[in-house]
């Protein structure tokens, strides 16, 4: 049998560390197939033949510049129906203490609660979702709120 998968709730605060982004308040979505980060692309860069992309990720009020490889342009279907093409990007996420590499769709979510998504392609094989709780995988919240719901 093999070891038991680590339990997140239906939000966490997670890690861009690559980024330099930290405690990002991230909804999991396991109806989603993508995650997805609050920001808008500056440029493409094409350096020493890697593709990569320059973005600005709006959270915490300020405005973070980030640089990460590019991945490809995808048709995205949002929780609406319509289809956006977007940027994917791939970076380390860390949730708890499990990191990994991750795609990342580049989207406007300045109309939703949480700047970040955590979709099922990032979850499976990895975690396991309650969804009745909250910060399970976030000691200092845990800590700060006296439980885990």
């Amino acid at each position: 049998m093999g070891k038991t998968s680590p339990i997140v709730g239906w939000r966490e605060l997670v890690d861009l560390p690559q980024l330099g982004l930290h405690g990002i308040p991230a909804k999991i979505d396991s109806g989603a197939r993508t995650s997805s980060l609050h920001g808008h692309v500056i440029e493409e860069i094409d350096r020493d033949g890697e593709q990569l992309i320059r973005f600005a990720v709006d959270w915490d009020g300020e405005e973070h510049i980030c640089e990460a490889v590019h991945v490809d342009i995808r048709g995205i279907t949002s929780s609406n129906g319509d289809t956006q093409q977007r940027y994917v990007i791939k970076t380390p996420l860390k949730i708890g203490s499990v990191e990994f590499r991750a795609e990342i769709s580049l989207a406007d979510r300045s109309d939703m609660k949480f700047p970040m998504l955590i979709g099922r392609s990032s979850l499976r094989r990895r975690f396991l979702v309650d969804s009745g709780h909250s910060w399970l995988q976030t000691v200092s919240m845990q800590n700060k709120k006296g439980k885990r719901s």
